[in-house]
């Protein structure tokens, strides 16, 4: 028989969340979910707002509830947990809409993410990475990885496939900044993402009198059926904006930068020019890393049984989806970065219906940075010590803001 889940206790127990990393260890999740993972299947942590919010530390926990349709993706929903504050005119078009309507626009933009479809892009990315490593090798020695190959390479890549031009790319990279940063007032954010849709809409007006062989101008044919509002096409467009660099760019550089400090591993990958190795190493650098760190968020919209117990209707839950990633039930020693792992079952792009839409090009896109980058320049290394780096602690993907690097 399920049981009711009591009250954790006293005020002053209830952790705040998010949780800080520990002094030395950043590529490992918050010791505090270790632990809480290993006292029980649920607890309660605190928000900035001062509300309280079930924590999901599991990894069976966690998909079977991102599988649960009694659970919302909608912010606006009794008990949601949001990540900042809010005013609700920040609408980031399906990924937090539940079916049908989710289901009705991912489908718009389904088909340019594709196997097939991202497959055929791989010679053109590959174009991009090498012209890019080219572009390093012959300038400045050291160089921030970041701004030189980590942001444009995703960037080139997402405005092709959208059709944005990429002479923008300071543009909507400084806005989406401030979108993804928990510390980024209400204000601002919604100021941020003003000027993008403003920037998306007059973009759809040009590609209304010329459309072109892009994803953006499929969607202004949809606003032209009568299938999509304008002002729905335009969200869209940053959310598969933002999505399409932000976090690539952020695999790209703290992938690096574990790589470099696990030389072993590093050689396994630069080494080898097996497509099969290549790919489980990303795999593998997904589940270690796992960068949307915020925790996977939802609304309880009905009574549902986890683990035994009952998380009541108008309830929130979060699903860190790093420790779960860790997870010893699901992965043998799972704080090790072992690149010859098996670990396709990660939850590091969601599971579900939410499943991440565009996971087939971000793989692909790190197969070949990955496959690449360490054997064009083998002596790469990091030109700071790595106590001195600036991490991504105050947003929802988590990275650095530069990677110093040598050769």
């Amino acid at each position: 028989m399920a049981d009711t889940l009591t009250d954790p206790g006293p005020a002053a127990q209830v952790p705040d969340y998010p949780m800080p990393r520990a002094a030395g260890c950043p590529f490992d999740p918050a010791p505090a979910l270790g632990a809480a993972r290993e006292e029980g299947p649920l607890t309660k942590v605190r928000l900035w707002d001062g509300k309280d919010y079930w924590l999901l530390t599991r990894y069976a926990d966690q998909r079977a509830v991102l599988l649960d349709p009694r659970v919302s993706a909608e912010a606006d929903r009794p008990g949601y947990p949001l990540q900042a504050p809010s005013n609700g005119k920040n609408n980031i078009s399906f990924i937090m809409m539940d079916d049908p309507e989710h289901a009705r626009l991912r489908r718009m933009v389904t088909a340019p993410f594709a196997v097939k479809r991202v497959d055929a892009m791989r010679p053109a990315v590959q174009k991009i990475v090498d012209e890019l490593i080219d572009g390093m090798l012959a300038g400045p020695n050291p160089v921030d990885l970041v701004e030189a190959f980590a942001l444009p390479v995703p960037s080139l890549v997402i405005c092709a496939l959208l059709g944005v031009p990429y002479d923008d790319h300071d543009f909507f990279q400084e806005n989406s900044k401030l979108l993804i940063s928990r510390d980024t007032s209400v204000e601002d954010r919604t100021a941020a993402h003003g000027r993008l849709v403003e920037y998306l809409d007059r973009l759809m007006g040009e590609k209304m009198e010329q459309p072109a062989d892009d994803l953006f101008s499929g969607l202004v044919a949809r606003v032209q059926a009568g299938e999509l509002t304008r002002l729905g096409a335009a969200q869209m467009g940053v959310l598969l904006l933002l999505a399409g660099h932000e976090t690539t760019a952020n695999m790209i550089a703290l992938g690096t930068l574990a790589l470099l400090e696990h030389p072993e591993q590093l050689a396994l990958l630069r080494d080898t020019d097996d497509p099969r190795a290549i790919a489980a190493a990303v795999e593998e650098l997904l589940r270690y890393l796992s960068i949307v760190h915020s925790g996977r968020r939802r609304a309880v919209l009905a009574d549902i049984e986890v683990a035994g117990q009952v998380i009541r209707a108008g309830e929130g839950v979060i699903m860190p989806g790093e420790i779960a990633n860790r997870d010893p039930e699901v992965f043998t020693d799972p704080d090790r970065l072992d690149l010859t792992r098996d670990a396709r079952r990660h939850v590091a792009f969601g599971f579900g219906v939410h499943q991440c839409l565009g996971q087939p090009l971000a793989r692909m896109e790190l197969q070949v940075v990955y496959g690449t980058l360490y054997r064009r320049i083998p002596t790469l290394r990091l030109a700071a010590d790595i106590a001195d780096l600036p991490f991504k602690h105050n947003g929802g993907v988590y990275g650095v803001y530069e990677l110093p690097v040598t050769w």
